[in-house]
């Protein structure tokens, strides 16, 4: 309880010292939101609750017109029965959301709750004319393809984690600077302790016949990494494309990695995406409970050897749209992932989601191993 109370004065005294002091020089926001799941595992015949509540705070602090801070946190309240049922559940969040530094503290945890605080950004960054340079934990997001990004080396997500809209970040060193309008270069270097663990790579991006191209070259947890990307429109649709080879030294396999996508915003103000997969590393037959358990990384961004994936969002009233994204893997399995989904705006600054997540597999039938629904509200300030 003392370290719950300490955080809530550090806080206080952050955003007093925001509001009277410095007002011009500070940049805070964030959100509240509760989060409840119910799980149905058939194979298993358990059906399983679970509580979420997540506190946001975003800091930014303009110290010169060349620096700036931000510091982020992350803290959140699991509850019922998947934390019961997970004795490393503590130690499982902590390593999932950590990068080389531990920037996070369990502030508390029992039997069914764990009360869990992280930074997951924490950088300085310096900017003039051309230049950005930034240290620290932070986003990199080089990925330029809707669904899945090869080109993710530095913090690679999964899809299935809706609840993240931030993604996760990493402990590097970036540095950017444009040679033009729409043209730059950057190079990134992530902490490790050993060279076989480390991350090191360059992007150059440049404007070509109306289409923002990108082009990555570098080492990736003892693979020699090189990619191209690109957006652009085909007509009225948007076109985007991510490719990367993983060429594996010492004992690691190689790999290629690709993904196309169309979109596509129809005069009724419908949106519909078309996407298409391919992991050479990927899994020929395992079962889609493989979903959630296989070993995320740019290198292997889904666990099967091809995936389609389509999308379609409707705005039913002004304030409430629904949407329905449809993954399929053509292969023995024949693994299906449905994620419906409907947002209400029900006022200013707060917004409720209902969303599911059903998977499909086949063995000697088409049949369900996991349905999940989720309830979520949340409130922005």
């Amino acid at each position: 309880m003392k370290k719950i109370l300490i955080i809530i004065l550090i806080f206080s005294g952050l955003l007093a010292y925001a509001q009277e002091e410095e007002p011009s020089k500070w940049e805070i926001n964030g959100y509240l939101k509760y989060l409840h799941t119910y799980f149905i595992l058939n194979d298993f015949d358990l059906q399983i609750s679970d509580q979420l509540v997540h506190h946001r705070l975003n800091i930014k602090y303009f110290a010169h017109p060349n620096w700036t801070v931000k510091v982020d946190f992350r803290n959140r309240l699991f509850y019922g029965e998947n934390v019961k049922l997970t004795p490393t559940f503590n130690e499982m969040i902590t390593n999932a959301n950590n990068d080389y530094l531990d920037l996070s503290l369990t502030l508390w945890k029992s039997s069914g709750h764990v009360l869990h605080s992280m930074m997951d950004r924490a950088f300085i960054e310096y900017s003039k004319d051309k230049l950005e340079i930034r240290l620290g934990r932070q986003r990199i997001n080089w990925g330029i393809q809707t669904f899945w990004n090869p080109h993710d080396v530095f913090n690679a997500y999964s899809f299935t984690d809706f609840d993240y809209e931030e993604r996760p970040g990493s402990d590097a060193l970036l540095i950017k600077y444009y040679t033009g309008i729409t043209s730059s270069v950057e190079l990134a270097v992530k902490a490790a302790d050993h060279i076989q663990e480390g991350t090191i790579a360059g992007l150059w991006k440049f404007n070509q016949w109306n289409y923002d191209f990108q082009w990555l070259i570098g080492y990736f947890r003892d693979n020699i990494v090189t990619g191209i990307g690109w957006a652009g429109n085909i007509k009225n649709a948007g076109f985007k494309g991510e490719w990367a080879y993983y060429g594996g030294l010492d004992d690691q396999a190689s790999s290629f990695l690709g993904s196309l996508g169309v979109d596509y915003v129809f005069g009724n103000s419908w949106y519909g995406s078309l996407g298409f997969m391919y992991n050479s590393l990927g899994s020929k037959d395992d079962p889609i409970s493989n979903l959630f358990d296989f070993e995320l990384s740019s290198k292997n961004l889904y666990p099967y050897n091809s995936a389609l994936f389509v999308t379609l969002g409707i705005p039913v009233t002004p304030l409430t749209s629904a949407n329905l994204s449809i993954i399929y893997s053509p292969v023995k399995s024949s693994p299906l992932f449905l994620n419906p989904g409907m947002t209400f705006s029900i006022a200013s600054n707060w917004d409720l989601d209902l969303i599911g997540q059903v998977l499909f597999n086949k063995t000697n039938k088409y049949y369900s191993p996991v349905q999940a629904l989720f309830l979520r509200i949340k409130y922005s300030y």
